[in-house]
C-alpha cells in the first residue's frame, strides 16, 4: 500500500513536470496560454464507511487547468498581425469546422483568403456591394482585381466672386482672359474611368448679375447660365449648371458624360475670387494598394484611385466557461459541453475585447515562476 502511494506522488509531479516543460517550450509561442496542473488527495472509501483514522492512498491529477489571463501585446510591421485586447477569441475554419485562438499571426494565401500559419481561414463579417457590414459570417477574403470606376454625376462648389469686378467689355471668349473675370477646373470621370478636365468661366454682366460658362477638355461650352446675387452677397436665382458631353467629343469609347454643377453655395463678397471647396463623385478604375484594421475589427482597403472602402470586419467569439475548451494544438482550441456554446459577434461589443492591429499577443508565461 505504501508503495502504490509513493508512486502516486511521483506520478504526479512527473504530471506537474510535463505541465511546466510545456509552458517553458511554449513561453515564446504568439497566443499560448499557460497551464497548471491540478491535483486531489486520494482516499479508501467503501460503502460501510470509514474510519476517521484511515490513511490517504495517495494523490492523482485531477485537471490541467489553463489560465487565459491576458499576454503582453507586441508591435509588428505586419498589417495582417491582430492582437485581442481583452477577452474573446479569433474564429478559425478549418476545412469547415469551428475552432479558436487567441493567436493572430495572419496572412493572405494565394487564394485571397485572410489565413492562420496553419491555414485555417480566419472568419469574419462580409460587405455588401454597398460596401456596408453585413450580419453575414464567412471567411475574410481580400479582393485584389481592380474595382470598377464610377462616371461623375454631380461636382459641388463652394466659392466667392468678388463683387468689385466690372464687366468685360468684349464677347466671352475661353482663349483670352480679358473676356472672363475669373475660372476655376476640376477634374471629372466618364464611365469607363477616364479622366477630363471641367474648366469653369466667371463672366460678370451687370450689378449682382453673372454668367457661369463651362467647357470639357476644352471643347465644345456650355451655357452662359445665369446667377444672380442679393444685396448681402448670397445668391438669389441660379447657380447650378447642367452639362452633357456626347461621347463623340469625349473619344474615349464611354458613353456620353452627363452631371449637375451645383454652385449654390457661392457667394459674392468685395474681396477676391477664391474657391474654397470642389468635389465631385466620380473616379477611374483602382488597385488595391494597402488594407489595415480598426480596433473595432473592420478592414479597410486602400486604391490608387484614393478610394477606400470596408472589406470584411473580424468576428470574435466568448464562452461562458473558457477553461472548458479543448485545446487541440496550433495554439487552437475547440468547444466542449463545459465551455457552452461560442458567442459570436463584434468587437468590442457584449464583454468582446477590441482588435490592435499590427500586433500580436505574446505567451502569458512567467518563465521566473515556471523555474521556481
Amino acid at each position: 500500500m505504501a508503495f502504490s502511494t509513493a508512486i502516486s506522488g511521483i506520478n504526479a509531479a512527473q504530471s506537474d513536470l510535463n505541465v511546466i516543460s510545456n509552458n517553458i517550450a511554449n513561453s515564446s509561442t504568439v497566443g499560448f496560454k499557460v497551464s497548471r496542473a491540478q491535483f486531489a488527495e486520494i482516499y479508501a472509501n467503501s460503502l460501510l464507511g470509514s474510519g476517521a483514522g484511515n490513511a490517504g492512498q495517495g494523490v492523482e491529477l485531477t485537471e490541467i487547468r489553463t489560465e487565459f489571463s491576458q499576454g503582453n501585446i507586441e508591435f509588428t510591421n505586419n498589417g495582417l498581425d491582430l492582437a485581442i485586447s481583452g477577452n474573446g477569441f479569433f474564429v478559425i475554419s478549418n476545412e469547415g469546422a469551428a475552432e479558436y485562438s487567441r493567436a493572430g499571426s495572419f496572412r493572405v494565401n494565394r487564394e485571397g483568403f485572410v489565413t492562420n500559419e496553419s491555414g485555417g481561414r480566419l472568419q469574419g463579417y462580409q460587405v455588401s456591394q454597398a460596401g456596408d457590414i453585413t450580419g453575414e459570417l464567412g471567411d475574410l477574403f481580400i479582393d485584389t482585381t481592380l474595382i470598377n470606376p464610377q462616371s461623375t454625376s454631380d461636382v459641388s462648389l463652394i466659392s466667392n466672386l468678388d463683387s468689385r469686378e466690372v464687366p468685360p467689355t468684349a464677347a466671352f471668349d475661353p482663349t483670352d482672359p480679358a473676356t472672363y473675370n475669373s475660372t476655376t477646373s476640376t477634374t471629372v470621370y466618364d464611365e469607363l474611368g477616364n479622366s477630363h478636365v471641367l474648366q469653369l468661366y466667371y463672366v460678370k454682366t451687370a450689378s449682382n448679375n453673372w454668367n457661369i460658362y463651362s467647357t470639357v477638355d476644352g471643347g465644345s461650352q456650355a451655357g452662359p447660365s445665369a446667377v444672380t446675387f442679393n444685396s448681402d452677397g448670397s445668391i438669389n436665382t441660379g447657380g447650378t449648371v447642367s452639362i452633357t458631353v456626347a461621347s463623340a467629343d469625349l473619344g474615349t469609347g464611354a458613353g456620353d458624360l452627363t452631371f449637375d454643377v451645383d454652385s449654390t453655395a457661392t457667394t459674392q463678397f468685395g474681396t477676391d475670387f477664391a474657391v474654397s471647396s470642389i468635389v465631385q463623385d466620380g473616379f477611374g478604375a483602382g488597385q488595391l494598394i494597402s488594407f489595415d484594421f480598426d480596433e473595432s475589427g473592420i478592414a479597410f482597403a486602400r486604391y490608387t484611385n484614393g478610394q477606400s472602402r470596408a472589406i470584411g470586419q473580424v468576428a470574435l467569439a466568448n464562452f461562458r466557461n473558457n477553461n472548458g475548451l479543448q485545446p487541440i494544438g496550433n495554439t487552437n482550441y475547440v468547444e466542449t459541453f463545459s465551455s457552452g456554446s461560442a458567442n459570436v459577434g463584434e468587437p468590442g461589443t457584449a464583454g468582446r475585447g477590441v482588435i490592435q492591429a499590427s500586433a500580436v499577443e505574446q505567451a502569458n508565461v512567467e518563465i521566473t515562476q515556471e523555474l521556481v
